[in-house]
């Protein structure tokens, strides 16, 4: 539990327990199958380590990769390595939401509704995406003795089993194929980090910055955390929008400040999620033969959703910009190296200023003259 001012703003033990009560169950399959799955999805992970490695040639040859675990997970085991990551980076915006429950007028409502029922609301919310993340790249996590991370602090791979297994039958495709293919994607994410050693600080800086400008009223976001575990317990009609029109939680953004490092932020995820769905793409023909198939229906399960509800939700917590990234992020990085191959691609790694802004990434031809024909000239 954190404890921030001698009081809780999320108990977060709680929110644990009630994620893994209320996540739903994964796909119906035998224990002999589940160890044949994670046993191959750790193969997969090893062998995309090599296939990423040579595609992108972000890390020079000869170079010992980093010891970065990778971890199979069931749904409740991502629940738990989320949530440490979600309290460390949670701290400051925790801190200073406390600091106004203190003080404002809200405080004694706040004071009403407590760390617990927050912990809860928080816990119903983790539970609805712990059923939808493929696999994940964690870069801030602390190390635990269930869940290890690389030596130099920070980093993990999490591929979140029981999803895989339902999105290949729902997909109907084959199952050893999609499984290397989500292997490369987030291979791809630990090559980012491990292969650019300034990118985790870079990143981890602008999120903190972002927190730190952070003026947003406790009751707004407890509203908002409300909408969401209503609507996944029925208690909101599906379709009904908030005042607002439906803000994400990402959207209460009050300072220009914020508004700067929210732009550089997108621009960062939609460069690094885009270069993910290349380089799965780019890879795939020579070792995943039905990467076109894949591809296309994956492509049609990820725009239609899977109905009013999960549209709502995923507009709620910001998912519906995550998906315009990988659109976005991947045109960028194809245009780029259609324009000046991989090599000249990676100049992008260079350092923080050569990153694309987030007017860039909609107008490559903006990055290639700012980088390139700078250097040149």
């Amino acid at each position: 539990m954190t404890s921030i001012g001698g009081a809780e703003m999320v108990d977060w033990n709680l929110a644990v327990a009630t994620a893994t009560r209320l996540v739903r169950p994964g796909p119906e399959i035998s224990r002999e199958e589940a160890r044949e799955v994670v046993a191959e999805l750790r193969r997969h992970a090893k062998a995309a380590e090599e296939h990423v490695r040579s595609f992108t040639r972000m890390i020079p040859e000869g170079t010992e990769p980093e010891d970065t675990p990778v971890l199979v997970v069931d749904r409740a085991g991502w629940i738990k390595a989320n949530v440490a990551g979600f309290r460390e980076l949670l701290r400051p915006l925790l801190g200073k939401m406390q600091d106004r429950r203190a003080g404002g007028p809200g405080g004694a409502v706040l004071g009403a509704v407590g760390g617990k029922v927050t912990g809860v609301e928080v816990g119903m919310l983790l539970s609805f995406l712990a059923s939808r993340v493929l696999g994940q790249y964690e870069m801030f996590a602390p190390a635990t003795r269930e869940f290890p991370a690389s030596a130099d602090g920070g980093g993990r791979l999490l591929l979140v089993a029981p999803n895989i297994v339902h999105v290949e039958r729902e997909l109907e495709v084959d199952p050893h194929d999609f499984r290397l293919w989500v292997a490369l994607h987030e291979e791809t994410h630990r090559t980012q980090f491990t292969g650019v050693p300034w990118l985790r600080d870079h990143l981890q800086g602008e999120i903190q910055s972002f927190l730190d400008e952070t003026d947003v009223d406790p009751m707004t976001v407890l509203e908002r955390l409300r909408e969401a575990a209503q609507s996944l317990a029925g208690g909101r009609p599906e379709g009904e929008d908030g005042e607002d029109g439906g803000r994400s939680l990402v959207e209460l953004v009050q300072t220009p400040s914020q508004r700067e490092i929210l732009g550089r932020l997108t621009a960062v995820m939609s460069l690094l999620e885009g270069h993910a769905d290349y380089v799965m793409d780019g890879v795939g023909p020579e070792v995943v033969s039905s990467v076109g198939e894949i591809r296309e229906k994956f492509q049609q399960r990820r725009a239609r959703g899977a109905g009013r509800l999960d549209q709502a939700l995923r507009k709620l917590l910001g998912l519906d910009a995550k998906l315009r990234q990988y659109r976005d992020g991947e045109r960028f990085v194809r245009a780029v190296v259609d324009e000046v191959g991989m090599d000249g691609f990676n100049r992008v790694w260079t350092s923080p200023n050569t990153l694309p802004t987030k007017a860039e990434i909609a107008k490559p031809a903006d990055w290639i003259a700012r980088v390139h024909r700078k250097a040149e000239s």
